[in-house]
Order: structure tokens, then sequence, then C-alpha cells
């Protein structure tokens, strides 16, 4: 078929806690055989929680891989055959201490389709209930702060927040509660 690749052999090459990696060989339709580097993830999460006074909730946490503070959406990891609706709001009370009335869909999207089977679900969660206490894991640190949901939004569009999920999750949501101004 067009633009198919057929996957003829696979070997894992790196086991670890978060994902796993394989060097697998594919077919392409020109019958010629490539490499393809894959990295095996779960998938995750991430909710954008609205309060009644239009702002929202984010968390500022230490992203070792790019050695900075970042601020993003609440998210977390999908364990295994765990429903991605569940574990959004599984997560918005672990880091942000609330649990939510609605509870709206906002797509999914693949942050690296070129290496990754990653697959983020992105929700938006209003009828926030009130501040309880964060229920964060072994080792994960953050802060939750709050900003007006349009000032957000300008900073993603300032090159603020360069974190991918909560770009397009922040975006989705304004053009969500705008689409019939």
């Amino acid at each position: 078929m067009h633009l198919q690749e057929k996957t003829i052999g696979s070997e894992t090459t790196y086991l670890g806690k978060v994902f796993y990696v394989t060097k697998d060989t594919a077919r392409l339709e020109d019958g010629k055989a490539v490499q393809r580097d894959v990295v095996h993830h779960s998938g995750g999460v991430c909710v954008v929680p609205l309060t009644e006074k239009g702002t929202v909730l984010m968390v500022k946490q230490f992203r070792y891989p790019m050695q900075q503070v970042t601020l993003e959406v609440p998210a977390g990891k999908l364990e295994k055959g765990e429903d991605p609706a569940d574990c959004g709001k599984r997560e918005l009370r672990e880091e942000a201490g609330r649990t939510c009335g609605k509870y709206t869909s906002l797509g999914k999207l693949f942050p690296t389709p070129a290496y990754d089977t990653e697959v983020i679900h992105m929700y938006l969660a209003q009828e926030l209930s009130a501040p309880e206490e964060q229920e964060l894991d072994t080792g994960e640190l953050l802060d939750v702060t709050e900003l007006p949901l349009e000032e957000a939004v300008q900073m993603v569009m300032n090159n603020e927040i360069p974190d991918a999920k909560t770009q397009i999750a922040l975006l989705k949501t304004w053009v969500l509660l705008h689409k019939g101004e």
C-alpha cells in the first residue's frame, strides 16, 4: 500500500522505567529495507484546570533533560491499561489537589511521531473543587500557580511556555471557549 511500511524485524535495544527502545527493520513500498529506531512509551494525559474566574492552574517543575524549570498544565504518564480520562482526573487530584464536575476531551496529540509511539490525551477540567492537599509521586516536586487563561495563551504566543502539550492544550481551550465570538 502507498506510504506504508511493514515491520520485518525488531530488536529491543534499551529497556527503561518510562520507555523502551527498539531497532526495527521496515520494508518500504519499493521493496527496500530500512532501519527505524522507535521509542515505545505508554502515553500520557494533560489537563487544563480552568477555574470559574477564568484562571488556569499550572505547575512549575524542574525538567531534568532540559535543565530548567518549566510552566506546564498538570500531566502524567498513563499506567498500563489505564483509561486516559481516569488518568487525567488522577493527575488533576495529585498535582493540583482538585477534582472537577465537568470534564471535556480536547483530543490527542503525537508529540514526536518520527520516532516515538507516545500519544498525549488532552482534557479541559471545569467546575473545580476547593483546593485539597496534593498527592505527589515519590520524587515529584512542583508548585501550583494560577494565571488568567488569556495571560497563559499570550505566554504561549510570546514563546514563554515551550512545553508542547501545554501550548496545544491551552490554545485548544482558548478556541473552544471563544469559538462563537
